[in-house]
């Protein structure tokens, strides 16, 4: 593989939709699925403990459709991240099951949504096969967060190359851009 095909990685499809060169989208935006999803299953968990579970059982419904919402901006640009890596190389069958596996979980949460609107009018806690669900899709969303790792950390999709990451550790430079605009 030539250093252009490498290069060719870091570099967005598309700067406006994708995120500029060394600052991506993909990250900044899987932030809200993650946050939602998570605070969910601790409002899921919570739902069993309170003797008034009803508020969590629906704001724990509510995060989840926010999850769904916001995993949809984010799966679009990690779609066109991933064209920036070249076919049949270990950093795109990685980015292959990552986007899988994203895809499944934000399936199955949407049918998660769907399932506690459905069913929902006691006011009581959680059902604990959605719970259940929750957990599981949790879990394969943190292994899909190890695989979007991996793509960053160790094959630098989307990373900006050493040349310009250096630039972070030289007295002096960038200095012009830490100036204030006169």
């Amino acid at each position: 593989m030539t250093d252009a095909s490498r290069l060719q990685a870091k570099r967005p499809v598309s700067a406006s939709l994708a995120g500029p060169y060394g600052h991506p989208f993909h990250p900044i935006l899987v932030t809200v699925p993650i946050g939602a999803w998570v605070t969910s299953l601790v409002f899921d968990i919570a739902s069993h403990v309170v003797s008034r579970p009803g508020f969590l059982t629906q704001g724990s419904e509510w995060l989840i459709a926010v999850g769904v919402i916001g995993a949809l901006p984010a799966a679009m640009v990690g779609f066109l991240d991933l064209f920036a890596i070249p076919a049949r190389t270990p950093a795109f069958r990685t980015a292959l099951v990552h986007m899988t596996l994203n895809l499944l979980v934000t399936a199955a949460y949407a049918v998660n949504f769907l399932w506690r609107h459905s069913t929902y009018t006691s006011g009581g806690g959680v059902g604990r096969d959605r719970l259940v669900l929750s957990a599981v899709s949790l879990v394969l969303l943190g292994v899909s967060g190890f695989l979007g790792g991996k793509l960053a950390y160790r094959y630098g999709v989307r990373v900006a190359d050493e040349n310009t990451q250096a630039e972070g550790y030289t007295p002096g430079a960038g200095a012009r851009d830490a100036r204030p605009a006169a």
